[in-house]
């Protein structure tokens, strides 16, 4: 039977260019390769997902109406392992040279007239062999910036948060993918409904 889960630790932050035209989100197979792997991550990730209502109402507090007019939405999380090139990914002035010959990877950031414009597809996996994967899939870039220090007594960690935009002719912003498995018995033969 198919129930609630206890979802615990993290996972896999995967990043690729969005095709803008087509609009397609790549299958699971197509992103979860080692070549899109952002980079490690610490910390985890954190999914937001925040709409704004106008209400009206009469002075009196008799009647009242509310609509949903706005939505936003941000996948955050800290990239551990990463190089030159993730920059890149992170910040839409960013351009990367690199100079084989001396083993020189040069990155210049900023400029507004270096802006790309490019979106990219982000997508998280949190793996579970008992309660089955979950996936986590947004469209957007990083609009927050970065930041990263290096201390004597700490890693580096570039903390980044990517603002959503919509990935299709509905307005999604977030797409929720779970594996549904048969939670009733789990491999050590427990329950594991959640009773």
């Amino acid at each position: 039977m198919d129930g609630e889960r206890i979802v615990l630790g993290s996972g896999y932050l995967y990043i690729d260019e969005f095709d803008s035209k087509t609009k397609t989100i790549p299958t699971n197979e197509e992103i979860e390769k080692d070549e899109n792997l952002l980079g490690l991550i610490q910390g985890g990730a954190e999914i937001a997902y925040k709409p704004s209502y106008y209400e009206a109402k009469d002075d009196m507090g008799k009647v009242s109406k509310s609509i949903l007019t706005e939505e936003e939405s941000t996948m955050k999380s800290g990239i551990m392992t990463w190089c030159g090139k993730t920059l890149e990914k992170l910040c839409e002035t960013a351009r990367v040279t690199e100079d084989t010959t001396n083993k020189i990877r040069t990155v210049k950031i900023g400029g507004v007239g270096n802006a790309t414009g490019k979106k990219y597809v982000i997508h998280f996996v949190h793996k579970d062999e008992v309660d089955g994967d979950i996936r986590v899939t947004i469209v957007g870039n990083n609009q927050a910036g970065f930041s990263f220090a290096f201390a004597k007594d700490k890693e580096t960690v570039i903390d980044v948060e990517f603002k959503a935009a919509p990935q299709d002719k509905e307005g999604t912003l977030i797409l929720y993918e779970e594996e549904m498995v048969d939670t009733t018995t789990t491999s050590a033969g427990a329950s594991n409904t959640g009773a």
